[in-house]
């Protein structure tokens, strides 16, 4: 009895944010009509993106395409490539019934967007992920002369660098972006910092933009807030 009110009280005290991050998992289709699919069970929020396996009559699988979930159970197939290698050839096995499919695929490879070093330690030393270094994503943007955050450019860096989430410090909270969905699917309050870095946190003290080598200068929370 005093075993499980220590159990009891230990999930009471867990932190809030212990749900912040949708967790890993593995459904079967159960209906495909075209690009709309339905699984079960479901993914544990809408927005998720998932990658459906498909295994062939000689008993090899492959991933074959990715897709999203819209509504509780039906997936929507992602008019995208899987990887950003063009010189990869792209598997146009279509999604039939008995597929398997992983919902939150590589979901623990995760990218932060944070305003200082501070926040960014904080929260990486509160999370268990693999951390993807922010020097990778601001060099990324440089190369292509984007030098800011955006949907397109966070899509490809995932794709390249295998990463399956975004967690973004935007003002008052934190949320996690999917960058395959493009959706946000998760979201919780976030203290606002005072001091910010732009465009983000990395060791770069400027990430280059355009042509002509220039410099971003809006502000940390006006350019994350563009992302949602």
């Amino acid at each position: 009895m005093l075993m499980s009110k220590i159990l009891i009280g230990l999930l009471f005290s867990l932190p809030l944010f212990a749900d912040l991050f949708p967790v890993t998992t593995q459904s079967t289709i159960t209906n495909a009509n075209n690009n709309i699919l339905q699984i079960s069970p479901a993914f544990p929020v809408n927005g998720m993106s998932g990658i459906i396996i498909h295994t062939y009559k000689d008993g090899a699988s492959a991933a074959t395409t990715a897709a999203v979930q819209n509504e509780n159970g039906i997936l929507t197939i992602i008019d995208s490539p899987l990887m950003e290698n063009g010189k990869l050839p792209q598997i146009a096995t279509k999604a039939i019934v008995g597929d398997k499919v992983i919902g939150g695929y590589l979901y623990d490879n995760v990218l932060l967007l944070a305003p200082n070093q501070n926040t960014y330690n904080e929260i990486t030393s509160k999370y268990k992920k693999n951390w993807i270094n922010p020097d990778n994503y601001a060099s990324f943007i440089s190369q292509k002369r984007d030098g800011v955050p955006t949907k397109e450019n966070l899509s490809s860096f995932a794709k390249s660098y295998q990463v399956g989430l975004i967690a973004i410090v935007k003002k008052d909270s934190i949320v996690i972006y999917d960058p395959l969905s493009q959706r946000i699917i998760s979201k919780e309050p976030f203290a606002t910092q005072t001091q910010t870095q732009t465009p983000f946190f990395s060791n770069f003290e400027k990430v280059r933009t355009g042509w002509f080598g220039s410099t971003v200068d809006e502000n940390y929370y006006t350019l994350m807030e563009q992302i949602n």
